[in-house]
């Protein structure tokens, strides 16, 4: 019996061959994202040009009085292939890198998260988490600290994923067993956290200024979906740990040794040492003075932190700040944790580990600035509020405007995730279409957002698109020498089907059941202003 289940493994990986191969090949056929956008960015120049010599045009959705409504009530395609144009192109190009909004806030909170990562505050409290756990709630705990372990996305791959298989085939279980759920948790349950991290004002950004194609004062803060994707932790966790231990594991079998691509005696599980144990205890203490005096300024009435006006939580300094306070959560813990266990000694330790943060953002840097470029250009042209309109009424037309879209706009999102892996690229290219079209049939851009984010997150594990699928392979191979793309998808895909199943399913309880919030101050419907 203990022989078999690994002898199917290449049975199941042809019979997910064809549908693997196609994603494969579909994938490869795009450029680098990059290049990607910059394609996108010409594409917007030769269609306003079009679109401007047939007059096309729709009934402006904006309210009265907004910034660049025409006196006609009417929206109408600009051209950018004139001299006006190009002028405008050429002035704006610095600004609107510079402008773009996920831009500061994504680098502002990276510095703080680096000299948490680098000072091995991040990597120990995933250790620890995970190596104290019980042997019946091993599997919950892993997926646990696979989610949370997004606020650092490369610690989760590099850290928590191999050590998760390790600690498995210690215990006599199967160690892909183990690989897989935490991979489950670390890229299928991507969006969902209990803090706020990177990923959140990095969506928020672009949500922004998809929204201002139709309402330019709207303000989409990095809070917004807190409270849904907090829950959402917890879904995912008994989810990935039930589609582990249900499906997965009994498939995978007994584990055989000699399946193995080398030698297995060197698997150590690096347990926390005193010193680690005191610099966590000590990381902890500062974390909740942090948390105390965070408090202390936004929960009493009249809290410098509250809106001044209004003298509530909502539109205040905390909330607009939030990037700020995530810079400073993981700065200071990280800082007094180094500190106590002797990777950080003084300033110039912490200015390190900020740099080493920056130098990995070379690509997410070239990637925005052709990205800026696009979402500019769709703006200045109009396009984006002449599709979002279009679509709008496409739907109506349809009657496809009830809240069971969203199931449609979530299977969309996770179909285009085989193919354009990254998240902040991704939602750069479908936001100013599907942001201003789903506002304009009464949804909030914090709601589009949510959903969006399920979509993004759990076709993840099983597209070899995403920037980490190649290493999880050899992950995979160390266990399994004759696996292969099909071996791990075929792995990964119940965890894929049950995370989108029940992930829409709980969105639409939450939103459209019960009626909750996503985040703090968020609305559920949209209005458009007469």
């Amino acid at each position: 019996m203990g022989s078999a289940p690994p002898a199917m493994l290449p049975s199941r990986k042809n019979a997910m061959g064809r549908f693997l191969d196609t994603v494969e090949w579909l994938g490869n056929l795009l450029p680098h994202p990059v290049t990607l956008f910059a394609l996108f960015c010409l594409a917007v120049l030769g269609a306003s040009a079009l679109g401007a010599h047939f007059g096309v045009e729709v009934l402006d959705p904006r309210p009265e009085g907004a910034a660049g409504r025409a006196a006609t009530g009417t929206i109408t395609v600009v051209s950018l292939l004139t001299g006006e144009g190009l002028a405008k192109i050429v002035t704006h190009l610095m600004s609107n890198f510079t402008g773009f909004a996920p831009l500061g806030t994504v680098l502002v909170a990276l510095l703080g998260v680096g000299v948490a990562e680098h000072s091995g505050l991040l990597s120990a409290s995933m250790r620890g988490l995970v190596m104290s756990a019980s042997k019946r709630m091993v599997t919950v705990t892993v997926v646990f600290a696979g989610i949370v372990s997004n606020t650092a996305s490369e610690l989760g791959y590099v850290v928590l994923i191999p050590l998760s298989a390790m600690i498995f085939h210690a215990l006599g279980r199967h160690p892909l067993a183990g690989l897989a759920a935490a991979f489950a948790g670390v890229s299928g349950g991507y969006s969902a956290n209990l803090l706020l991290g990177t990923v959140d004002p990095l969506l928020s950004g672009i949500t922004e200024s998809a929204v201002h194609l139709i309402d330019p004062n709207y303000t989409v803060g990095a809070e917004v979906n807190w409270y849904f994707m907090m829950a959402s932790t917890f879904l995912i966790t008994l989810v990935g740990a039930f589609v582990s231990e249900k499906i997965v594991e009994p498939k995978l079998g007994t584990y055989n040794p000699a399946d193995a691509g080398e030698a297995l005696s060197q698997d150590k599980m690096q347990k926390l040492t005193a010193l680690e144990k005191r610099g966590l205890i000590a990381a902890g203490v500062a974390v909740l003075v942090f948390a105390a005096l965070l408090a202390w300024a936004v929960i009493p009435e009249g809290a410098p932190l509250r809106n001044a006006k209004t003298g509530l939580i909502s539109g205040s300094p905390f909330l607009k700040g939030i990037v700020a306070f995530i810079f400073v959560f993981f700065l200071i813990p990280g800082f007094v944790y180094g500190k106590v266990v002797g990777t950080m000694k003084n300033d110039r330790d912490v200015i390190d580990a900020m740099s080493k943060s920056m130098s990995g953002m070379g690509v997410y840097l070239v990637l925005v600035f052709f990205a800026a470029q696009f979402v500019a250009f769709f703006d200045w042209t109009n396009l984006g509020t002449v599709f979002a309109v279009k679509g709008a009424e496409g739907l109506q037309a349809l009657g496809l405007t009830g809240p069971g879209l969203f199931f449609l706009f979530i299977l969309m999102c996770g179909v285009i995730n085989l193919m354009l892996g990254s998240a902040s690229a991704q939602w750069a290219v479908t936001a100013p279409i599907f942001v201003p079209m789903l506002m304009l049939i009464g949804y909030a851009p914090e709601v589009i957002q949510a959903a969006y984010r399920i979509g993004d997150s759990v076709t993840n594990i099983i597209t070899p698109m995403m920037s980490y699928f190649g290493l999880i392979m050899a992950m995979v191979c160390r266990y399994q020498k004759n696996a292969g793309i099909g071996t791990l998808i075929a792995m990964m895909l119940p965890y894929s089907l049950a995370f989108m199943v029940c992930w829409s399913l709980f969105f639409y309880l939450w939103v459209f059941v019960l009626g909750l919030p996503v985040g703090p101050g968020a609305a559920t419907y949209y209005q458009i202003a007469a």
